[in-house]
């Protein structure tokens, strides 16, 4: 027979995620379900398994219908994700709907059926878009979100926190920067491909600055937020660690590809004035743009380092495109 720690050990850690069919949630999964004492229950709007839970977050019955007082964590990866061309009529409101009002009535929740730890996952777009005229960014700086999206993710940290205080919930809030890994889209795929081509690419001159971290270190990171007593009603700021300009990044790229990179300088002003022409002009200044974090609190508090790295990381991108 078991003795009752050892049974107490086997599900340490009972946690409900949500966004878990998500590009982060889903290496979340992955990560807690391979974990000593983690006993992990997906949820989704669709049912994807036997395990997995169905509800859709944004239902008030729904979430009221959710039994949770078994859960000792809820790791909240669900959200209405950022959108570059935005079409809605009042997109402030359409991302209130989903990051700010949902959030608040789950945390509620977790903390009446006495969940002990809720980690929601924001982004780096509160602090800002950019840090070319000033330094690196850090948790303690004042949030300048510039849309829509930035702001609901504002606003959800700051009623969590609130309800932290409130309730005696305990909250961390993680702000990943870019995220790329096995399964990424957007901008990054786009890079991907031209590291791939062998095509001559004009970044030469290109001397900004950009955080990265990999999916796969921001869900050992999670893992980590869940375990810590420091971590608790604490914001950080995630990434590997390592800041790349756009040409490293393409290089880097290339390598991971098995290609070899070309690269030829060319005046950024002509590449933004080409970019504008094709309607590419907000995906341009995002590449083209530095944004640097100073992740040194998720180091020196909870004593993380990213157990991925770069090159490991940039190799599963293209391994999950074969």
């Amino acid at each position: 027979m078991e003795s009752s720690e050892e049974n107490l050990e086997i599900a340490k850690h009972r946690v409900l995620l949500t966004g878990a069919s998500g590009f982060i949630g889903s290496h979340v999964l992955r990560d807690l379900s391979e974990r000593a004492g983690f006993e992990v229950h997906p949820l989704s709007r669709y049912k994807r398994g036997r395990e997995w839970l169905q509800a859709d977050i944004c239902n008030e019955d729904e979430i009221d219908a959710l039994e949770l007082s078994g859960y000792s964590e809820i790791v909240h990866c669900a959200g209405r994700a950022h959108i570059m061309r935005e079409s809605d009529a009042n997109p402030l409101q359409s991302y209130r709907d989903v990051n700010v009002v949902p959030t608040a009535r789950l945390a509620r929740k977790a903390a009446e059926s006495g969940v002990k730890r809720f980690i929601f996952i924001s982004s780096v777009k509160v602090n800002g878009e950019s840090t070319v005229a000033r330094g690196a960014f850090k948790e303690t700086d004042k949030p300048a979100p510039e849309d829509a999206y930035s702001v609901s993710k504002m606003e959800a940290e700051s009623v969590l926190l609130s309800i932290a205080r409130e309730t005696g919930l305990e909250v961390v809030i993680v702000r990943p920067v870019l995220v790329y890994g096995a399964g990424v889209k957007g901008n990054f795929r786009t890079l991907m491909k031209l590291a791939s081509s062998r095509l001559p690419l004009p970044v030469a001159a290109f001397k900004n600055k950009r955080s990265l971290v990999g999916v796969d270190n921001v869900a050992d990171f999670i893992g980590v937020c869940i375990e810590h007593p420091g971590a608790a009603n604490e914001v950080f700021l995630v990434s590997d660690g390592r800041d790349l300009s756009v040409s490293q990044l393409l290089c880097e790229l290339s390598r991971a590809a098995g290609r070899p990179s070309f690269q030829f300088p060319f005046p950024l002003r002509l590449l933004e004035v080409t970019a504008q022409l094709f309607g590419k002009r907000a995906m341009f200044r995002r590449v083209a743009g530095s944004l640097e974090v100073d992740s040194s609190k998720a180091r020196e508090l909870l004593h993380w380092q990213a157990p991925v790295s770069l090159s490991d990381g940039l190799k599963r991108c293209f391994k999950d495109m074969e």
